[in-house]
């Protein structure tokens, strides 16, 4: 299997702080107190000997403590026609694990999911040419992070059954510094067999671009596009596409555009929280896998 990185759906600087008192004053002896910031896993050993690259990237793509979710919108082209065939509107929701250990593995975990839309109208679309149309939809994946060689890898889990599978990190997430902030770039060439028979071959770009906090309205911002085949109900097996979304970071469902967060409650209600540890992993992976594990 040739596969560089994975990434599901898939994004970076936030301190969601803790509050630490200070207590500070003038000459002449009165106390006035101040809140500073404190990262809430400044305690762990783990944190502490992670370089500061490390924890910006996580920091941003999965949050400091309490969930956060990536939003995304976009489309479906024909290639190389450049026509719209659909829309697409989806989410991520991730959490983070810091463990105690200093060399301890920083575990990322997440689920997503994105339906297709009506290219017009933006309705999301459950037949096609009396085609079923179920949305992509990824219960779990369970990421953890290190940095080698000046570039950020993270080998990714997912799968049920006897299909949980690890995707190792091969070349990594390059990065650059930028005025202020950083554009991470992580680049995906899939190759690998389905049940079917046939070969799964796409090739997919994340490029993150994150901001110092405060600095900027929206400091969480995220390119994809997706080169590969459309999927079976379109009824277009030779026909290649190009997928291309914008994301950023919200971090509550208020925050989710109302079109989307509609549809997710009524749809997809479980896929609003992460997975809350790993032991829930543990139990997904024994259940029945859902729709985007390549079926």
């Amino acid at each position: 299997m040739k596969t560089k990185f994975l990434i599901g759906i898939l994004l970076i600087t936030a301190l969601i702080s803790c509050k630490k008192q200070m207590n500070t004053g003038p000459e002449d002896g009165t106390n006035t107190t101040m809140e500073i910031a404190v990262h809430p896993w400044a305690e762990k050993a783990s944190y502490q000997a992670a370089p500061d690259v490390l924890k910006n990237w996580v920091d941003a793509r999965a949050g400091t403590g309490e969930p956060v979710h990536w939003v995304a919108d976009g489309a479906v082209y024909e290639y190389p026609s450049g026509k719209k065939l659909f829309g697409m509107i989806g989410f991520d929701s991730s959490t983070i694990i810091w463990p105690d250990e200093a060399d301890g593995k920083v575990i990322h975990l997440t689920r997503k999911t994105f339906a297709y839309t009506d290219p017009v109208t933006g309705e999301v679309i459950t037949d096609y040419n009396g085609q079923e149309v179920k949305p992509i939809a990824y219960p779990y994946q369970m990421i953890t992070y290190r940095l080698e060689n000046d570039r950020i890898y993270g080998d990714v889990e997912q799968g049920v059954g006897e299909r949980v599978q690890i995707i190792k990190s091969e070349d990594g997430i390059p990065y650059r510094k930028m005025g202020s902030g950083y554009i991470y770039n992580a680049q995906v060439y899939l190759d690998f067999p389905l049940p079917t028979g046939k070969q799964y071959q796409a090739w997919e770009n994340y490029d993150f671009f994150i901001q110092p906090e405060g600095s900027v309205d929206e400091p969480h911002q995220m390119a994809w596009q997706r080169y590969g085949s459309l999927p079976p109900w379109a009824g277009m097996p030779d026909t290649k596409a190009i997928i291309q979304l914008h994301s950023w970071r919200v971090e509550s469902h208020e925050e989710f555009p109302e079109k989307l967060l509609s549809w997710a409650k009524e749809n997809k209600p479980k896929w609003l929280n992460p997975p809350k540890d790993v032991a829930e992993v543990r139990a997904l992976q024994n259940g029945e896998a859902g729709d985007g594990w390549g079926r």
